[in-house]
């Protein structure tokens, strides 16, 4: 259900990208996270990669256990003979075989195992093989995942600061006018004219700047999207709107639990599979058995080249092939091999189930930091905004400076975007906590 409606999304995504071109008109997304993580998953090579690597890996299982089934070949040989051999025995010659003859062979060789335990564990690494491929598959999907909603954050980031120097901007042109117009009556020194206009061209930079990282930021998000076409993307959202999630998504438990990081379960597929190629050594060791069925059809010493006229007889036969291995050094060299990698896998995992654990306690830490930020930094917003009130009636009225008016501007400048960079920190952590424990998306 959830592949057709990434599938349903994506059908609508072109259709729609194609009417608004015949009309000549750039089409425009307006993008929430849950449909940029659907079409992403849907679109990105990445996954396309992973999940073909999949499907190379069921046909390698078949491959595998093909080799159980029969095996049969028919062949066939003309030989003409020039000059037969001669030998010497006891002081009589005698030719083996006719000059100048034809010798036709036709046979049909079946062959088939009835015991042959390495196939039988060779299956069982290439099934260990498939659990490993999906795994990897499902990594990959985490980590675009992960991608994903980080890019849609830092787009969120980009547009609330755009905004937020916009409205600077603005608050800094509107200082100006007053100021230009007290100066132009004389009520005020040109000095706070000049101070007022540098804090109006100072802000315009910052202005452009952030609209750029915007552009950036949509740029960034369409390649993980798998986009390439020229589409604009709207998202009607801000970070604000996820101040109350911050505090109801706080996870209080001590433990930290990996059973779903991919990371690990990939070590512990790797582990089982060194086991199965361990075993699969010591069948080196046991007996194998087949059989085999050749029936054979042949005509010796014909004087011309029509079959027809040959004289022909069959002959078959049925064989029972045991192979007993009495030694071959490099299978115990080979074994040995195999218990020095599971042993520096047993240390590779205890590695980073520490440092995976490290990661989480981080991200765990800083969610926490930020949360504790967002509140201080939400009532730093609110007293600024105050400030820049207060600031401008004081002048207004003569009491003030323009140095008050312009420092209360660039404090709320600051408390605006430090607001907002707390609660993108907050998200942020969040996605790649998420990632580290194996957090399953579910597309609403």
């Amino acid at each position: 259900m959830w592949v057709n409606k990434r599938v349903f999304l994506g059908c609508v995504l072109i259709c729609w990208m194609s009417v608004t071109q015949i009309f000549g008109q750039e089409p425009v997304m307006n993008l929430t996270l849950d449909q940029a993580l659907s079409i992403a998953l849907s679109e990105n090579p990445t996954i396309k990669v992973a999940d073909e690597e999949v499907m190379l890996k069921k046909t390698a299982n078949k491959e595998t256990w093909q080799n159980l089934l029969p095996q049969a070949s028919i062949s066939a040989t003309l030989d003409h003979t020039i000059t037969a051999a001669q030998m010497n025995l006891g002081g009589q010659s005698f030719k083996m075989g006719q000059d100048n003859s034809n010798t036709v062979n036709a046979g049909l060789s079946i062959s088939l195992p009835l015991f042959a335990p390495s196939v039988y564990k060779a299956m069982s690494i290439s099934k260990s093989d498939i659990d490993l491929s999906l795994e990897k598959a499902r990594s990959s999907r985490l980590d675009l995942v992960n991608q994903v909603t980080k890019a849609y954050y830092q787009l969120m980031l980009a547009q609330d600061t755009y905004n937020v120097m916009l409205a600077s901007y603005k608050l800094a042109e509107d200082n100006y006018n007053i100021v230009n117009a007290k100066f132009e009556q004389g009520a005020v020194s040109e000095f706070d004219k000049i101070s007022a206009e540098v804090q109006m061209r100072s802000t315009k930079p910052a202005v452009v700047s952030s609209s750029n990282a915007v552009t950036l930021s949509k740029l960034q998000l369409k390649v993980l999207m798998g986009i390439t076409e020229n589409v604009d993307l709207v998202i009607a959202d801000n970070l604000s709107n996820y101040e109350n999630t911050m505090f109801a998504s706080l996870v209080g438990e001590d433990v930290v639990d990996l059973s779903n990081n991919s990371t690990m379960l990939q070590l512990d597929l790797n582990e089982k599979m060194l086991q199965q190629n361990i075993k699969l050594q010591r069948m080196n060791f046991v007996p194998t058995l087949s059989m085999g069925f050749n029936y054979q059809y042949q005509s010796l010493y014909n004087n011309n080249i029509n079959f027809f006229k040959y004289n022909w007889a069959n002959s078959s036969s049925l064989m029972f092939n045991v192979s007993i291995p009495l030694y071959k050094a490099n299978n115990f060299t080979k074994m040995k091999t195999a218990r020095i990698q599971l042993t520096q896998l047993d240390w590779s995992r205890t590695n980073t189930e520490r440092n995976l654990k490290t990661q989480v306690e981080s991200y765990r830490n800083n969610m926490y930091a930020s949360t504790e930020q967002v509140s201080s930094n939400k009532e730093n917003v609110s007293q600024a905004e105050k400030a820049v009130l207060i600031a401008g009636k004081r002048y207004e009225v003569g009491k003030g400076t323009v140095l008050e008016l312009n420092s209360s501007q660039v404090s709320l400048t600051q408390a605006q975007l430090t607001y907002n960079q707390s609660i993108f920190d907050y998200l942020v952590s969040k996605a790649d906590m998420d990632k580290v424990l194996g957090n399953d998306i579910s597309i609403k």
